[in-house]
Formats: C-alpha cells, sequence, structure tokens
C-alpha cells in the first residue's frame, strides 16, 4: 500500500480535518506521519515543551499527574478520533504538556509538525474554529474533573463514569477504578450494588448494564 496514500485516508477520517481539501490534505500529509505505540507507553510527561500536534487514530489513552508521595493521579481518558495535545499556549512554536500522556491500549497516532501546521493552516485562517474547539473541550474537561474531584460524592463519581465511560469501566479491572476515582474498593462495591437496588444498572458475570439511563445521569447532573 502507498504510504503516503494510507496516511491522507487517516487525516481524512479524523474529524478535526473533516473540512480540508485535497490540497490541502496533501500538504497536511507533507508534514505529518503516524506512529504505533504500544501499551503502557508513555508518549510525553508533565511539562515537557513538543513541536507536534498529536491526534490518537486507534487505541486509547489517559492523562495522569504524579503527586508528591509518586501516586498516580488520573485525570481523564483520551479516546480516538481525539487531539492528545493539550493547548495552553498558542504564541509559541512549541507545546507544553499540563500532564502525562501514557497508552491503556496499543495505539496508533497521527502526529503533525506544529511550527509547519500553524503557517501552513492556522496563520492562513485555516482549522481555527476547529483549534479555538479545542481548547474549549479541554476547559470543559478540566471543570469535569473539578467537579469529580471537589463536588461528587461517591455515588455521583461512579455514575457519572458508568454514564460516559462504561466500555473502559467494564475493561478495566474494580481495584483500578477505585484508584481512578479515588474512592476504597469496597466502597465502589457498596455503590454498584446500591445502583443495582435503584434499578439503574445492572450487574451479569460482573459486567456493568445500564438499565434507565436518565435516572442514572441524574445522580450526578442534580448536583
Amino acid at each position: 500500500m502507498d504510504n503516503t496514500f494510507s496516511l491522507k485516508n487517516i487525516i481524512q477520517k479524523l474529524d478535526f480535518f473533516h473540512r480540508l481539501n485535497e490540497k490541502q490534505i496533501n500538504r497536511l500529509s507533507e508534514i505529518s506521519t503516524i506512529e504505533s505505540y504500544e501499551r503502557d507507553y508513555i508518549l510525553s510527561y508533565e511539562k515537557t515543551k513538543i513541536n507536534k500536534l498529536f491526534f490518537l487514530v486507534e487505541g486509547l489513552a489517559k492523562a495522569y499527574k504524579i503527586d508528591k508521595y509518586e501516586n498516580e493521579i488520573f485525570l481523564f481518558h483520551i479516546y480516538q478520533n481525539n487531539m492528545i495535545s493539550e493547548i495552553l499556549d498558542t504564541n509559541n512554536d512549541e507545546l507544553e504538556f499540563f500532564s502525562n500522556i501514557s497508552f491503556i491500549k496499543d495505539s496508533k497516532v497521527l502526529i503533525v509538525d506544529y511550527k509547519g501546521f500553524k503557517h501552513e493552516f492556522l496563520e492562513q485562517n485555516i482549522l481555527n474554529s476547529e483549534f479555538t474547539n479545542q481548547i474549549v473541550l479541554q476547559s470543559i474537561k478540566l471543570q469535569s474533573l473539578i467537579n469529580r474531584e471537589f463536588i461528587y460524592d461517591a455515588v455521583s463519581k461512579v455514575a457519572k463514569m458508568i454514564s460516559t465511560d462504561l466500555e473502559i469501566f467494564n475493561e478495566l479491572k474494580r481495584s483500578d477504578i477505585s484508584l481512578m476515582l479515588h474512592i476504597r474498593p469496597s466502597t465502589l462495591s457498596r455503590v454498584l450494588n446500591n445502583l443495582k437496588r435503584r434499578e439503574v444498572i445492572d450487574i451479569d458475570h460482573g459486567k456493568v448494564f445500564i438499565t434507565d439511563q436518565y435516572n442514572l445521569d441524574l445522580i450526578y447532573k442534580e448536583i
């Protein structure tokens, strides 16, 4: 298979680039590459400055921080067809990561030269709205993180993760979920039993199924 053709196909399938014409896609492909990464590979560390834009084509990643006791503090997941890079400052030719990024699954990443992207696209008023939207989405993620850590109780934390990340919830070990949500494993078990009694979820062979999406969402949206 022609690698250029494959790269162009990947770019066309990413929502971020859906408005580009063929000429623009060709130019973007000239300053881009595709890389594959294995599970647990760390793409970047907090405060690292990188002159690349990263987009998750396939797989799953997570953003996290390390506290002063070397404990991992989970922030959020990054799903395929989304930008991995964190936009904190658009005035420089490098991007600084707010958090550590590692892969939960074997993943494929589109890597774009950021300086070339700024000159060829952003400075030509191409993809500006998409780029701005990424900044807004990051703000929403931060708001969600604040809710989870400072406002939600244990029931709300679990309800929201089940509602928005059910596939991941069922893939991970319960101990890993407890660490991510900063609750005890015993608390997680009690919450799951509580949600089942309220008939908003069901549990079969360890897998969680949503039976009442509306009332499940109300648990954390009413706070």
